[in-house]
């Protein structure tokens, strides 16, 4: 190999070691981020809103199927998912209120899946009753579910993980 090639060889490890190292940096400064006890109290009261409206929803979905002698297939869907996810928000919302009094959330995988299982029974509920209702409503409801988890995260990054996030962890700097 060649001077020139043993130099550009050993730039691009240089690089990749600076890309390695601040992708590390970046790591731990979410970590530290996510420790933080505001940001925790904050995520609590999302999840507050969030498990209390989906409940309040299932409830107002399910209740014109309560009288029907038999269910079409979206029916039974909508009932079957908000039978999952109802009883799952509502102890998530109990545990929540510990969460708050604790000051901290909780790491635990099975309450982990639990909220994953019970987000997703109330949208395949919500989405089965709009299709219940109009097919079209179904699709809409669906399409437009994913566009706002796109317009949610995208407003998330930009208000968390802005140009001053890291600055705001690193060790022995003020917070904000």
């Amino acid at each position: 190999m060649t001077d020139d090639g043993n130099r550009s060889a050993d730039r691009e490890r240089l690089a990749e070691a600076e890309a390695e190292a601040e992708a590390e940096r970046i790591r731990q400064d979410v970590e530290d981020a996510a420790d933080d006890p505001a940001a925790q109290g904050e995520w609590i009261r999302q999840s507050n809103l969030t498990y209390g409206g989906l409940a309040a929803a299932g409830l107002v979905m399910v209740q014109p199927f309560l009288t029907e002698a038999s269910l079409d297939t979206s029916a039974l869907v909508c009932v079957i998912a908000f039978a999952v996810s109802i009883p799952l928000l509502a102890a998530l919302l109990v545990l929540n209120r510990q969460e708050e009094f604790r000051r901290r959330t909780t790491k635990s995988v099975s309450v982990a899946i639990a909220k994953a299982i019970a987000q997703a029974s109330a949208f395949a509920g919500i989405a089965a009753g709009f299709w219940h209702m109009s097919l079209i409503a179904g699709i809409v409801f669906l399409a437009m579910g994913c566009i706002a988890v796109g317009v949610h995260s995208s407003g998330y990054v930009q208000l968390e993980y802005d140009s001053r996030f890291r600055a705001r962890f690193r060790p022995g700097k003020s917070r904000p």
